[in-house]
């Protein structure tokens, strides 16, 4: 028997299992978003500055790391807007982890390495950590200034 104003055993195991399978959802959806919009920013990097270094790569990976330090404190515990975990979820893991890319980074750099063009793979490695690095810390320092806002 039932406790009064308790969901039986089954209810509560779909509803786990549905909220489960609305989160991958949502991390699937931002991924398809993030994915096409790097897909896109890589094309128009190749268009206007040519393969010789992967400037797309570099670009989209600054502003995922912009993106994913402001939005995490804007949106975290002593932050100025309350986003539900889906919500961080999609933006987060599926939006900037779709949008941002490690691997293509890494495959691009041993190409770099592979043509012989040393200097090159080490710019590329070197600006992408320190540049990563720099724009997750500003992005983090503007929702810091925006939370600390009257209002």
């Amino acid at each position: 028997m039932r406790a009064r104003g308790t969901a039986p055993k089954t209810t509560l195991r779909w509803r786990a299992l549905r909220d489960g399978a609305a989160l991958y959802g949502v991390v699937a959806f931002g991924s398809l978003i993030g994915g096409v919009l790097r897909a896109l920013a890589s094309l128009g990097a190749i268009a206007l500055f040519g393969d010789g270094f992967p400037w797309g790569t570099l670009a989209v990976n600054v502003i995922g790391s912009l993106a994913i330090g402001f939005y995490a404190t804007l949106t975290g515990p002593d932050g100025r807007v309350f986003a539900s975990a889906r919500q961080r979820q999609f933006v987060m893991t599926g939006l900037c982890g779709g949008f941002t890319t490690f691997s293509v980074f890494s495959l691009e750099t041993l190409r770099l390495l592979q043509a012989g063009d040393m200097a090159m793979a080490g710019l590329n490695a070197g600006l992408s950590v320190i540049l990563w690095l720099a724009a997750v810390w500003l992005g983090h320092l503007a929702a810091l200034r925006l939370n600390r806002l009257g209002g």
